[in-house]
């Protein structure tokens, strides 16, 4: 089930990559990331980011390490409320 899961997740940020000027025509700008990532292009290259950040994704789902990946993300957060 988790590769069938993360194949889905990579599809889609594949798809986001490719045709990041269709997502910039369907959704319109971002601002954020016109004002931090360039004058000319931001949200295309954000958008791009973001289909990147689904397939990094789509890989840890489906060779099923998110659960390892989060819980080394999410450490520092864990230790300091474990303490208590």
């Amino acid at each position: 089930m988790y590769i069938i899961i993360g194949l889905i997740i990579f599809a889609v940020g594949v798809l986001i990559v490719i045709k990041s000027e269709a997502m910039l025509n369907a959704f319109g700008r971002i601002e954020f990331f016109e004002r931090h990532l360039g004058t000319e292009g931001g949200s295309r290259l954000g958008y791009k980011i973001i289909g990147l950040i689904a397939i990094f994704i789509g890989f840890l789902v489906m060779t099923d390490m998110i659960n390892g990946f989060l819980g080394w993300i999410l450490a520092p957060l864990l230790r300091s409320t474990a303490g208590q």
